[in-house]
């Protein structure tokens, strides 16, 4: 049976460049970066030149690039290491209520140290109010953490704004930008972001490697203690050939990236129009404005979520429920909570979420499937 693959949010497969970028950091080119002979020094430069090809994506400099294991980590990492680096000057933080896990469990845990939080509330299409950002800073205030992209519902919301707003009070913006980049386009200096986190399976590398960007000049106590690796801001021996097909991805998503997101679209606004023409009462989750090219949430009222994955998944065919960070929870999703759904629709929505393999006729597949499946659950 075919798999027809619809879930590129949670991850994405390996390009077949990327895979043969990184083989002979494998079985050849096997030294650790840290050594002083030959094949050592060779990992070693393959890492720099890496770093390059991230910074060039996000127009960074390449001694502004941490690699870390993964999204979370790099989320982890800078919003610790801001708190306890700011403390003296206060312990206030700013992020909003559809935040990834890692960001809300990593302010949830800072609250417990007496660290104070404040989550900002989004409109129906998930937009944070700029207002209520406005009027929520304080004195105290050390950093404002505020998603680039949503990774249910594909909100993008108004970074410039948010760090202009930043930047005025002199306070650190950092977004997790894990769903966007890739995906649209992001300039950290236009844009005026301090951090940004991004992780190497969303965007066509291997799972195991992620990015923190944090601009030059801001200070950060480092996560993990041990060897001097990564400006001695993250011990322990890299990840090379993870590293290698990072930045292989990288330089393949920058030169791509304007016909990578010309295809997801056509595919994302030609999936709601056939769903809303074919399923009656199914209706979008979130936006169409301001939205990841590849992203459609998508409301199938008095249809149980689980049982129409399950049965999508005997066609061959892979959704999801929602963030697959959030899999293992009963609870309906705290991001469409967020934007009024009910929890009888949370329960009836699923995420479909486009990749570059996918056609129009992969679409089409979909949508029958989808139309034969809930007319049957209905009429169960």
């Amino acid at each position: 049976m075919k798999i027809r693959y619809f879930d590129n949010a949670a991850t994405t497969r390996v390009k077949k460049e990327v895979l043969e970028e990184m083989l002979p950091y494998f079985t050849e080119n096997y030294g650790n970066p840290s050594s002083l002979y030959s094949i050592g020094r060779i990992s070693k430069k393959a890492i720099e030149e890496a770093r390059k090809k991230v910074a060039n994506l996000i127009n960074a400099t390449p001694n502004e690039i941490y690699f870390t294991g993964c999204g979370s980590e790099s989320d982890n990492t800078i919003i610790k290491g801001i708190a306890y680096s700011y403390q003296k000057k206060g312990r206030h933080i700013i992020t909003s209520q559809i935040e990834h896990p890692a960001v809300l469990h990593t302010c949830q845990m800072l609250e417990r140290k007496g660290f104070e939080v404040t989550y900002l509330k989004v409109d129906k299409e998930g937009r944070i109010d700029i207002d209520e950002l406005r009027n929520s800073i304080r004195n105290d205030t050390i950093l404002i953490s505020i998603m680039f992209a949503n990774n249910e519902i594909g909100t993008i919301q108004p970074i410039e704004m948010i760090s202009k707003i930043a930047k005025m009070y002199n306070i650190v913006f950092h977004t997790d930008a894990v769903q966007a980049c890739g995906n649209v386009p992001i300039d950290v200096k236009r844009m005026g972001i301090d951090s940004l986190s991004l992780s190497g399976h969303k965007l066509y590398a291997p799972k195991g490697i992620g990015v923190l960007y944090v601009r030059n000049g801001i200070e950060f106590e480092k996560f993990m203690d041990g060897g001097h690796q990564e400006k001695n801001k993250r011990a322990g021996t890299e990840n090379v050939a993870g590293i290698i097909g990072l930045g292989k991805a990288c330089e393949l998503a920058n030169h791509n990236l304007e016909e990578h997101m010309r295809h997801l679209t056509e595919l994302r606004d030609y999936f709601i129009q056939q769903v809303q023409e074919k399923i009656e009462g199914a209706m979008l989750n979130g936006g169409i404005e301001n939205r990841l090219p590849g992203n459609a949430n998508i409301a199938f009222p008095f249809v149980d979520g689980e049982a129409l994955l399950l049965n999508l998944d005997a066609k061959g065919i892979c959704a999801s429920s929602g963030s697959a960070c959030t899999s293992g929870s009963t609870a309906p999703s705290h991001v469409l909570s967020s934007i009024g759904k009910s929890d009888e629709l949370a329960r009836s929505s699923l995420r479909f979420t486009f990749g570059e393999e996918n056609t129009k006729e992969d679409i089409d597949f979909l949508v029958e499937n989808l139309c034969e499946i809930i007319k049957k659950l209905k009429s169960n």
